[in-house]
This record gives structure tokens, C-alpha cells and sequence, in this order.
């Protein structure tokens, strides 16, 4: 039985308009719930960021968009359909892999397609792998999804069954670079089947082979394109719940959550004002530093962080996919450096994006009828918490410039060329910044997925300490980090007040 919160919830206030934040107050909008949503920025979005300048506009959020069927799923709670709120575009080159070898493998969303691409590069044996692979993660997924992932957690006991049971004999909690090369021997391909785990904050070499799902949401399912940016998906997620009656607080800040006995019966604002509140949903990234009588976890492993280098460039920048995952030589020993020895990579492998090849909205033309390009660089570095391994001693006021350089001269090396002259919009991000932000430990991919940090180990959306009446949401609680999952974390965070309901 899933534990809810107790006593009265018809009003509730949202502390944050993040993609957590918003999936929440659509949730309990659909279940009939006065709902009031409080967030600091200017609008909707969170870490999903957007910069409008001189005609280009930039995601300085999530860059790759999976799962559409979660959002739909979300819009659908008050009556809304995703097809009248977002345009979007599935794209046939999910990404390309480009290789320190000077090859590339284009992932396409056909499987037959991208099992032809596999057989060019690397040979028919592969390919036929590559098909087992793939049906394998499908089926892990399907298994994982409704066991572990798409509900609540409250104790490692809830896991027990048939469903542990068979991720346990399928090798689920061995490493996921064993399990890719029990299937692969081809090492570009045991490379784009475990670069995943970096986003489950954990290197491929440590993470548990069950994080293979992963690769099932961006190579197996495919990847989109929201036309407008990723950005339009909190924006139409926003618009819905307005319009079926959610109320939005936008530039305000919450000071402090009023105590009643057990409860929080209220929601300071940061010029005095007082919401009156039945139940109270917190979706920042240390809600602790919130909500009184709540414990931070007790040795949290934070994920590493990134340098995010998002451009506006007058060049056609003609060859380039959407999303390119350009490999570096090493492997091994980057992940050391980047989880162990607080070190930036070496030799770093990047995700590069390049959304206006797909939605020209995003950039302009240039005076002579050229298409000007929004392009992303994101680099994986250490974050600053020592006990995970990252390095509180960088100084990323001084390293920032240094470390654009670099990854402008990488970009020249790896194919990527005439960036550097002809930049017109730029931001960049670091650890420093996203510390400014206030997210723990300088990264924007909050805590990494150990195996104690995982599942029902990892912050419930109902924490058994603190006032009785605070939900959790966002990428710091279950089920974890990545746009479908803090989506989910909403719904789960709704059904804590609601109690669960029938899909």
C-alpha cells in the first residue's frame, strides 16, 4: 500500500515550475485539487533554460528529448492532447557516433536501418548482435518500467517478486560494461551502448548493468525534436495548467513553510505573503534546505557536472547532425578522472547539438540567404563535492575561458570547423554556475544512480521525516534524473496526495 498524505489536500502549493514542478500541478489539477505553483525564475522551465538573443534562441537545458508518451501522458491528466500543445518531429538520425578513428555510425530509428549502418562499420556478426541487443533492452525496459521505475517506493521490500527475481538472473545487477561486451566485441560499439551511465551520474565501468535501460529511451525508442526547443515543452505544459486553472507565481520566491504541529499549514513568499496550503510539493534541488525537520541524505554521491557552451554562430556549419556523440581516444581512464581524480577529461568525449539542422525557428538567416546555426557542446567535468569525487578547488571563474578555448579547439579537430570566428550569441555554464543556481554540488544532474542510491534507496517522494504533508519532486528523488524521469517524479509526487490512480 502506497503511503499518501494524511488529512485534508484540497489546496496545494508547488514550490517550483521546473518539468517536476509543472507534472505535478497538472496531475492534481486533473484530480480536482487547487493548485498554486511558486517558482523564482521569470517563467516555466527550471533547468530546461532558454536564451532569446539577436534572433537565435538557445536551450541551456536538456538537449535530447525521448519518451514523448510520458508527456502526453502528463498533458492528458486535465483533458489536454500533446498533438494540440506541441509540434513534434521524430528524428530519423537519433545521433551520430563519431569515432577517434576518423569512422562514424549513425544511429537511425529504424532498426533495420541502424542494423545496416552497424554491418557497413563493423560487420554482419555485429549487426546480428546488434538485433539481440536491441530486443533485450526492449524487453529490460518493459520489465524495469513498472517495477521499479513508474511507482513508489517505500522500502527494498516492495521489490520483492517474480520481477527481481528475473533482472537478477538476466545479469540486471552486474556491471554494465560486462553486460555490453558479453554482446558486443566491436569497442565503438561497446562505447555507444554504456556512454549512458554518465547520465545515470555513474561510470559504465561502475554502474550496474539493470542502467542499460537507458540506451532503450534515446537508440531503441528514438529521439524527437519539439519544434521551438525543448524549451516548448515547459511552456506548453505551463499554458495547459493555466488554462485549466492552475495559478502561477512567477518572479517569487518562497522565504519559508509555516509550522503547524506536523503539518505545514503555509508558504511564506519572500516579500511576507502568506499562502494557506493543505499539502505542499517541494521540487528543488535540496529540498532540505526548505523544508523544516527534513535530513539530507547521509553520504550522498553526487553525479559529475558539465561545461555547457551553447552558441549562435553565423556559419551553415553544413555535415553536422543534430546530436553528435564525438568520442575521444581514452575511455577508461577519462571516467577516472572524472569520477575519482576530480580532474577535467583529458581527452573528453562530448555531446554536440545542433537543433536548428532540424528546426530553423531557432537561428537565423544571414544578410547573404545563409542558415546561421544554434549548436551545444556538453562536456562532462568533475562536480564540486570531494566524497563523489569531484574538486571543490577548481576555480571556474579562471578555468572558464581557458576550457571554452579548448573545446572550441576540439570542435575544429573533430570535423566541426569555422565555429570559433564566426560566434555571435554565447553562454557557457560551469560547476561554479550551476552552484549558483543553487543545485547540489555544482551539478545539474543532482544525485548519481549508485545501487544505495537507486530505486528504494534513493530519496522517496514522501519522506518519512519532516512535516506529514510535504511531497518531494524533481531529479533527487525517485524514480531519478533525465526529462521522463522527473516527469514521472511529478506523477508519483501527485499520487502521494491523490493516492494512486488508474491508467
Amino acid at each position: 500500500m502506497v503511503r499518501t498524505v494524511p488529512g485534508r489536500t484540497d489546496r496545494v502549493v508547488v514550490v517550483g515550475a521546473g518539468l517536476a514542478g509543472l507534472a505535478t500541478a497538472l496531475r492534481l489539477r486533473g484530480a480536482g485539487r487547487e493548485v498554486t505553483v511558486v517558482e523564482r525564475a521569470g517563467g516555466p522551465g527550471g533547468r530546461a533554460g532558454r536564451i532569446e538573443r539577436d534572433g537565435y534562441a538557445l536551450d541551456t537545458g536538456p538537449s535530447v528529448f525521448t519518451a514523448p508518451e510520458v508527456v502526453a501522458e502528463t498533458l492528458a491528466a486535465v483533458g489536454e492532447r500533446l498533438e494540440d500543445r506541441l509540434e513534434l518531429r521524430r528524428l530519423e538520425t537519433g545521433y551520430r557516433a563519431q569515432f577517434a578513428d576518423g569512422t562514424h555510425l549513425d544511429v537511425h530509428a529504424d532498426p533495420e536501418a541502424f542494423a545496416a549502418e552497424v554491418a557497413a562499420l563493423c560487420g554482419p556478426g555485429e549487426a546480428e548482435a546488434l538485433r539481440r541487443y536491441l530486443a533485450d533492452l526492449a524487453d529490460l525496459y518493459r520489465l524495469q518500467l513498472t517495477t521499479f521505475i513508474d511507482r513508489n517506493l517505500d522500502s527494498p521490500l516492495d521489490l520483492l517478486g517474480p520481477e527481481l527475481l528475473t533482472l537478477a538472473r538476466r545479469g540486471g545487477f552486474g556491471r554494465l560494461s560486462t553486460h555490453v561486451g558479453r554482446y558486443f566485441a566491436d569497442d565503438r560499439l561497446r562505447r555507444l551502448f554504456s556512454f549512458q551511465a554518465l547520465y545515470a551520474g555513474v561510470s559504465p565501468f561502475r554502474a550496474i548493468a539493470a542502467y542499460a535501460v537507458i540506451a532503450q529511451l534515446d537508440i531503441g525508442a528514438g529521439v524527437w525534436h519539439p519544434v521551438g526547443g525543448i524549451g516548448a515543452v515547459p511552456r506548453a505544459l505551463a499554458a495547459a495548467a493555466a488554462d485549466a486553472g492552475v495559478t502561477f507565481r512567477y518572479d517569487t520566491a518562497v522565504d519559508e513553510l509555516e509550522l503547524r504541529g506536523d503539518r505545514v499549514s503555509g508558504v511564506v513568499l519572500d516579500g511576507g505573503e502568506r499562502l494557506p496550503a493543505d499539502a505542499v510539493v517541494v521540487t528543488t534541488d535540496a529540498p532540505h534546505a526548505l523544508v523544516p525537520g527534513l535530513r539530507g541524505p547521509r553520504r550522498p554521491v553526487y553525479s559529475p557536472s558539465c561545461v555547457a557552451l551553447h552558441l549562435g554562430v553565423r556559419a551553415e556549419l553544413p555535415d553536422q547532425a543534430h546530436h553528435t556523440i564525438s568520442f575521444g581516444h581514452s575511455w577508461r581512464q577519462v571516467f577516472d578522472e572524472l569520477t575519482r581524480d576530480g580532474r577535467p577529461m583529458s581527452d573528453p568525449s562530448l555531446l554536440i547539438s545542433m537543433p536548428s539542422r532540424t528546426d530553423r525557428s531557432l537561428a537565423p538567416d544571414s544578410a547573404d540567404g545563409k542558415h546561421c546555426q544554434v549548436l551545444s557542446v556538453v562536456a562532462p567535468t568533475p562536480n564540486l563535492d570531494r566524497r563523489s569525487g569531484g574538486n571543490p578547488d577548481l576555480d571556474w571563474a579562471t578555468l572558464g575561458p581557458r576550457y571554452r578555448e579548448e573545446l572550441l579547439a576540439v570542435l575544429e579537430t573533430r570535423g566541426v570547423t569555422g565555429v570559433s570566428g564566426a560566434i555571435e550569441v554565447e553562454h557557457m555554464d560551469t560547476p561554479a554556475t550551476w552552484a549558483a543556481q543553487g543545485m547540489a554540488a555544482g551539478t545539474p544532474f543532482a544525485l548519481a544512480h549508485t545501487f544505495g542510491q537507486t530505486g528504494p534507496f534513493r530519496p522517496a517522494t514522501l519522506p518519512r521525516r519532516g512535516p506529514e504533508n510535504v511531497v518531494l519532486a524533481g531529479s533527487s528523488v525517485q524514480p531519478g534524473v533525465g526529462v521522463p524521469m522527473v516527469l514521472i517524479s511529478g506523477r508519483l509526487a501527485a499520487e502521494r496526495i491523490t493516492g494512486p490512480v488508474a491508467r
